[in-house]
Formats: C-alpha cells, sequence, structure tokens
C-alpha cells in the first residue's frame, strides 16, 4: 500500500465490509441481511451491483449508479440504500468511480445524507471513507463551516492514515482551493487539535492546495501565508502527523522552493522531526538544499 494517497492511486482494496461490532461482513451475510429488506427491487439492485463489479465503472455509470442510490435517501430508506453500495465497497473499485457516487450522493438533501454517512461509516471500508468525503465536498460551496466540521468527527473514529488522507484531499484541501480567506481560518485549530489525525490534515490539504495553485502567479502570495500558517507545527512530534505536515511542506517546496527554502533556513534551529525536514526538501535543487542548510 502506498505511503500517501494522491489523484493519481485509481485503485485501492477495501477493507472488509464490518457490522457495526467490526465483524467482518461478507456477501454471504449481507444476503442474510437483505431477507429483512421487503423491498423486491432493492434486492434485485444488490444482485446487479455485485454482477458488475467485474467490470470498471464508467464515468456515466458511476454517476446513475450514485443518484439511483440517493433516491432512497429521499425515503430515508438507509438500509436499503447501503445493500445498493455495500457490493461496491467490497471490491477494489477504482476511487474515481467512487468520487462520482459519492458526489452523486452528496446532492441528496443534507440531513439524509448525514445520517447515511454516519451508516457507511460503522463499516469502515476504504471505499467507504472515499464515498463519504466525496459526499462531503458537495456541500462546500453552500456550507463550508458544517463540510469541516463533520471532518473530525468522520476522520478520528476511522483512526487511520489512509481515511485521514482521504478526507484531507476532498475536503480541507478543495475548501482552500475555492475560498483560500474563508477556509484557513476554519482549518486554525486543527493545528494544535488533540487529535494526531486531524493535525495531520492540516498538511494534507496544503499539499493538495500547493498542487493545484502550481504555476498560477496570483497565487504566488498565497504561500508565505501557508508557511507562516505551518511554523506552529514545525515542532510536531507525533509521527503520524508530522508525515502529513512534512506533505504538504514538501509539495510547496516543490512548486515554491525560492520562498519555501528561506522559510526552512529560519526553522531549521527550532526542535523538529528529522523527517520533517527530509521530506520538505525532497524535491530542492542543490541551490535551494545549499540555502537551507548553511
Amino acid at each position: 500500500m502506498p505511503a500517501q494517497l494522491g489523484d493519481r492511486t485509481v485503485r485501492a482494496a477495501s477493507t472488509p465490509v464490518r457490522d457495526g461490532k467490526g465483524t467482518p461482513l461478507h456477501f454471504e451475510k449481507i444476503q442474510k441481511e437483505l431477507k429483512n429488506v421487503r423491498c423486491e427491487g432493492v434486492k434485485r439492485e444488490f444482485y446487479n451491483s455485485a454482477s458488475r463489479l467485474d467490470k470498471i465503472m464508467k464515468t456515466k455509470e458511476s454517476r446513475q449508479f450514485g443518484a439511483h442510490v440517493a433516491k432512497y435517501l429521499a425515503k430515508e430508506n438507509f438500509d436499503a440504500a447501503y445493500a445498493l453500495l455495500a457490493p461496491i465497497l467490497a471490491e477494489r473499485t477504482p476511487f474515481r468511480s467512487l468520487d462520482l457516487i459519492g458526489k452523486e450522493i452528496g446532492a441528496a438533501q443534507m440531513d439524509s445524507v448525514d445520517t447515511f454517512l454516519n451508516h457507511i461509516a460503522l463499516h469502515k471500508t476504504m471505499g467507504g471513507w472515499v464515498v463519504i468525503a466525496s459526499a462531503l465536498r458537495e456541500w462546500i460551496p453552500a456550507d463550508m463551516e458544517t463540510a469541516l466540521a463533520r471532518v473530525p468527527e468522520l476522520a478520528i473514529p476511522a483512526d487511520t492514515w489512509y481515511a485521514t488522507d482521504i478526507f484531507g484531499e476532498r475536503i480541507p484541501g478543495p475548501s482552500l482551493v475555492a475560498d483560500f480567506d474563508r477556509a484557513l481560518p476554519l482549518l486554525a485549530p486543527w493545528r494544535v487539535h488533540e487529535n494526531r489525525w486531524t493535525r495531520r490534515m492540516v498538511g494534507v490539504a496544503i499539499h493538495f492546495w500547493a498542487k493545484r495553485s502550481r504555476y498560477k502567479a496570483e497565487l504566488i502570495p498565497r504561500v508565505p501565508e501557508l508557511l507562516d500558517f505551518l511554523e506552529p507545527t514545525f515542532e510536531e512530534w507525533n509521527i503520524d502527523a508530522v508525515k502529513g505536515i512534512g506533505w504538504g511542506l514538501k509539495t510547496l517546496g516543490k512548486y515554491f522552493p525560492e520562498i519555501t527554502a528561506p522559510w526552512l533556513a529560519k526553522q531549521k534551529s527550532r526542535r523538529h522531526r528529522a523527517i520533517m525536514m527530509r521530506k520538505a526538501m525532497t524535491y530542492f535543487s542543490d541551490e535551494h538544499r545549499a540555502q537551507v542548510m548553511e
């Protein structure tokens, strides 16, 4: 499994579908649970979903499938909606397909979506985190505050680096891209949050912003703002959080080395994990590396 999940990660194995007690929930058990679902159409849709798992869902098909799941949310039939989604989450479904499914689900009524996302989160599948995060991303234009507030509530119980990075690249990162001045103050408390995964997401969000903002001259003045924003995190000691923050610095250093290098030179005398500095200088030229180390 890769150390980090970027946009180029297109396939990843889902962890087993699990019930609320963490017990693996295989197709046989899902089928038994379907006996409690009275709607024959739902059962039929479950088997139709399972039968096409050997195919990569195309864009149109993914959107249609997500919209179909969302119809059950309008009826508050969350068990039936999850019965449709479970086979997709139990297999190696491409992240792009899961993103499209989540996008359609996120367009439904917010209260119903919120309830359904909690339902998905109980099963703790990798694909489920993608669907959840992509659904929450749809809230950013209308209610960024609520979208961001839900992230720690869902990511902390996930308690794993890949769920953290999935959320970081889909909600706080896009929030910075969409409305920098509005998002940055909302992320400020995350830097000192008691949970290491929330602190890690600050770096993941900045990595996403830097990747999306590269080569855009009008955004260069934002880079010093982000570096100043990260300054309190430079002494972070938890290794999981350090890797996320270092990832953000690495991407800033890759695309804006002439700004990041002198900033790092000022930080090097502070107490810090060696991996933080190594990651930050990953893409530096010899010239920029010397500027930091002199």
